[in-house]
């Protein structure tokens, strides 16, 4: 059995509670759980940490794979090595092999995690690091003061295309057995061979300034760009292009506020050539007559089975489900989010919508949210 072991404290100094500070809309320590519980080759996900706040927030995840457990005091101090953890861990568990994740690795992948995986399984291999290829120069300083030079020579300084570079830990995962963790009692020993992840993964974070850097890298090059070109945006109504609230005149009428940033971005679709949708529950006119004044495509009202409606586009207009973005933010938009290739939220969506899409948005609904999506997904 190979199981997967994501120790996180509570403790953090540079970052209070930085595991479940929110990073691209969902806490840090998420992205890295949900890599670990989409990959292939691990069969249980283990989070452990000596904070309450951290394990209710983990077990509000439901993965399926994740098992939350807790840590001894001394295992979750600032002297502790991760190995006294994972020693801990393996002298109360039963596995065959280990891979430890670290939460800071917010770009790890489940690909990664199964490349690492791939390379631990083949011949002649005891533990498998993550690493990636830097092409800097380095120096160090020797016993007189001055710098000398590492990994080239001064007189024939190579081009980039010319320089192999050198290759990094960047701290995302460690792949080896129970059996070397107990008997070399650490992360990995024998015959050591590397996984070379992006030369971006090899940020990890541990100062604010990391934050900013990687929550960028996550936005414009790992959620975005693997996605499939989109062909289709369809959207949620309330909640979505609206702000959900009810308003009511002296009279009696029923008004919606709509926002025109969304108005301008089914205008920039409809240019791009996109496909474009609204698709909910309600049978007004508002809902209509807004629908009719951004020049949507299809306008489907009083829908019971979403997800039916969806397929039924993608067949009239020949295309894959890969190839639509859906906007929604309550439970009944969770059929669509989970099938679409790109799926997204406002902010104030429900959790149980933050836990499947592939962006939540910092705008609320009715802000200007949809614009917000269309900048991230399609532009």
């Amino acid at each position: 059995m190979n199981v997967a072991f994501i120790p996180v404290r509570g403790g953090s100094k540079s970052i209070p509670l930085k595991n479940i500070k929110p990073i691209n809309g969902k806490p840090l320590v998420y992205w890295t759980i949900k890599a670990a519980c989409n990959s292939e080759y691990i069969d249980k996900v283990f989070v452990a940490s000596d904070s309450e706040i951290i394990k209710d927030t983990v077990k509000g995840f439901h993965f399926n794979k994740v098992s939350v457990i807790g840590r001894s005091s001394e295992s979750a101090s600032d002297t502790a090595s991760t190995e006294f953890a994972m020693l801990e861990f393996a002298e109360a568990h039963y596995f065959d092999n280990i891979i430890l994740i670290q939460a800071t690795s917010p770009l790890l992948q489940s690909k990664h995690i199964d490349g690492g995986f791939q390379i631990f399984n083949g011949p002649n291999c005891d533990s498998v690091l993550s690493v990636v290829r830097q092409y800097r120069f380095i120096w160090k300083t020797d016993v007189s003061g001055a710098v000398i030079p590492m990994n080239y020579d001064v007189f024939h300084r190579p081009r980039r295309q010319e320089f192999g570079g050198y290759i990094m830990e960047n701290g995302a995962f460690y792949i080896t057995s129970r059996k070397a963790l107990l008997k070399s009692k650490n992360r990995i020993s024998g015959r050591i061979l590397a996984y070379e992840m992006p030369e971006n993964t090899a940020y990890e974070i541990d100062e604010p300034t990391d934050w900013l850097v990687v929550e960028q890298l996550m936005k414009k090059s790992v959620f975005i760009k693997q996605r499939k070109p989109i062909k289709m945006f369809l959207t949620d109504c309330d909640g979505c292009l609206t702000d959900g609230g009810m308003y009511y005149s002296e009279c009696g009428d029923e008004m919606k506020k709509f926002n025109t940033r969304d108005g301008m971005a089914f205008s920039i679709l409809k240019k791009q050539g996109v496909i474009t949708g609204i698709i909910t529950g309600e049978n007004v006119d508002l809902n209509r007559r807004r629908a009719e004044k951004m020049g949507v495509d299809e306008l489907c009202m009083g829908v019971n089975d979403k997800l039916s409606v969806v397929n039924e586009l993608a067949r009239k207009y020949d295309i894959s489900l890969n190839e639509i973005v859906y906007v929604g933010d309550d439970i009944n938009d969770l059929p669509i989010l989970k099938a679409v290739g790109f799926s997204a939220c406002p902010n104030d969506a429900i959790d149980d919508v933050k836990s499947v899409v592939s962006y939540v948005s910092p705008v609320k609904g009715g802000y200007g949210v949809i614009r917000d999506v269309i900048r991230e997904a399609v532009l």
